[in-house]
């Protein structure tokens, strides 16, 4: 009484996969793709408006000694 459809899922491993399956894979890789580039772009660091990047100098002075109010104290 029950039939046994065979050609139900094919699609399950990428060999027996037909073209249209492999198809919509490129696709959303193609979009995944884009939405991480698009992501990376726009989360980039704003540059000042001349577009130069400026370093700043820290140069190294004499030993201090830093202390906390309950007497703990690093150097």
């Amino acid at each position: 009484m029950s039939e046994i459809r065979e050609d139900a899922m094919n699609n399950s491993s990428m060999f027996t996969a037909d073209r249209m399956t492999h198809l919509k894979i490129v696709i959303v890789s193609l979009i995944c793709a884009t939405l991480v580039a698009g992501i990376g772009i726009a989360a980039r660091v704003s540059d000042s408006a001349d577009g130069r990047m400026e370093a700043t100098v820290v140069k190294a002075g004499k030993p201090l000694t830093a202390s906390t109010s309950d007497g703990t104290s690093i150097r």
